[in-house]
């Protein structure tokens, strides 16, 4: 994965339609605006490409031979992929639509489309995908900085989440309160929380499954 600031790297727009002219004319349309594009027959190529790893967004038509763009959404969700995605149909499908928005795709738009509503689209879903990628790597640099902490330093960490005063959680870790401030003291330069309200931040980003770890 790039290292880059994603708002550095220029997006890159795929597209996926087994229609020849669709692919053609959307990447022609992307192109246009100064947008990369790359295009694919089948769910099954794009899965099968090394793509790089840049922001952007998928343009998926619904129904294709083999998997649709439907079980696309889903296969991605269930590998937490979060790449924001455009549906794209020519029937017209409202419960089909229905279900596409409600499993996070940013728009669904019904062949024939206005160019500037696929624009308008692909635009929004772009600026979901960078602020995704800008979170998630305040959430991974929390979860760097928390896998150098002891044992110890987690628990009081999550003692002072909750709220909990430095006797509070002496009595409760069975340890004096000057370590109890020594260890909050050496929690806080790791984390690199300037503040207590920094700290709970910093803890109330971590995954549930790593919070879980103080014990």
């Amino acid at each position: 994965m790039s290292t880059l600031p994603a708002e550095s790297v220029p997006p890159l727009v795929v597209i996926v339609d087994d229609d020849a002219e669709v692919r053609t004319s959307i990447e022609e349309l992307m192109l246009s605006v100064g947008i990369d594009a790359a295009s694919f027959s089948s769910t099954r190529e794009l899965l099968e490409s090394k793509l790089p790893e840049r922001p952007g967004c998928l343009v998926l038509d619904v129904r294709m031979p083999g998997w649709s763009g439907l079980d696309l959404q889903h296969h991605l969700t269930s590998i937490g992929n979060a790449k924001p995605i455009v549906f794209l149909t020519g029937h017209g499908d409202i419960p089909m639509s229905v279900q596409a928005m409600k499993a996070g795709a940013v728009d669904f738009l019904t062949k024939p489309f206005r160019d500037q509503n696929l624009l308008d689209a692909v635009t929004a879903a772009i600026e979901r995908d960078i602020a995704q990628r800008a979170q998630a790597q305040i959430v991974q640099k929390h979860v760097d900085h928390y896998a150098t902490l002891t044992p110890r330093e987690r628990q009081v960490l999550s003692a002072v989440a909750l709220g909990k005063l430095n006797k509070q959680v002496a009595y409760d870790l069975g340890i004096s309160e000057v370590t109890v401030k020594l260890h909050r003291s050496s929690v806080m330069k790791k984390m690199e929380s300037a503040s207590i309200g920094e700290l709970i931040r910093a803890w109330e980003a971590l995954p549930a499954e790593v919070r879980n770890q103080a014990g």
